[in-house]
């Protein structure tokens, strides 16, 4: 008997844990439809809204816009040296190219681009929602005629989704540039046999694939740790808090989005 009642509440926990994970999800997906359709209204770049939008922009990347890229930069220039020393060793050098633009340009950038708006940006920004929830800030506005969503979260997930695109963009700019300099130097007689090599790298699918992955990258570091603030329940008897609980999520999304692009990539 004893047994049995252990195992009864042992399923009826997981039950509760599944329906728990399933709830969580839910609430971001549809945080993320109605994010969607503020974004895609007029109504939402009323004078307020475009000021607080662009503040929120300018905080969020400004900053970190320089040292991020020189951080990258430096990065980048050690990868690539060691993948062309060691393509060279090996007698593989007319690839050596192809494989920094596709392990440098392709998957890394992207990657750390995200991770470091989430951990500078969107995972404070998340925080601050819902100190502004807990203190019953977001109800004052909504008694006011404002509405929180269009004023205080829509211009965070908008300047997170944007920092990921503009640091993604310049730092695969930069690395390219590395790259040709690493591999031909200060000449510009390698440019030719470069672009074409770069250009047979970013065929139209795996551009789309790039693009796609970048845009799903800004939306699960923004939205994510929004949507957590908002509708994780301040009161939960739950051991983990919202903001762990919203990282999990990102951390298991992000995974999720790499895989799916690695397979478009190359199978």
């Amino acid at each position: 008997m004893r047994v049995t009642t252990a195992s009864v509440g042992s399923i009826g926990r997981l039950g509760r844990a599944v329906v728990h994970w399933l709830a969580g999800w839910w609430h971001i997906v549809h945080f993320g439809a109605l994010i969607g359709v503020l974004a895609l209204s007029p109504s939402s770049y009323r004078r307020e809204n475009r000021a607080a939008i662009a503040r929120d922009l300018v905080l969020d990347t400004a900053p970190v816009l320089v040292w991020f890229t020189l951080l990258s930069s430096l990065i980048s220039l050690v990868l690539i040296r060691i993948v062309v020393v060691t393509a060279q060793s090996y007698g593989l050098s007319q690839y050596a190219l192809q494989m920094v633009v596709r392990v440098l340009v392709l998957e890394l950038i992207p990657l750390t681009a995200a991770l470091f708006v989430a951990v500078r940006c969107t995972i404070p920004n998340g925080v601050e929602i819902a100190a502004l929830r807990n203190r019953g800030q977001l109800d004052a506005l909504r008694a006011q005629g404002i509405d929180p969503m269009s004023r205080e979260v829509l211009p965070r997930v908008l300047s997170g989704l944007i920092s990921v695109a503009i640091l993604a963009a310049l730092s695969g700019v930069v690395s390219l540039v590395l790259a040709y300099l690493a591999v031909y130097g200060f000449t510009p007689w390698g440019f030719v046999g470069y672009t074409r090599t770069v250009g047979q790298v970013f065929s139209p699918a795996v551009t789309l694939i790039f693009a796609f992955k970048t845009l799903m990258f800004g939306l699960a570091v923004s939205l994510i740790p929004m949507g957590s603030a908002l509708y994780d329940a301040a009161g939960s008897r739950s051991r983990t808090s919202a903001e762990l609980r919203g990282l999990v999520r990102m951390f298991a999304l992000i995974l999720l989005i790499e895989a799916v692009s690695l397979v478009g990539n190359y199978y």
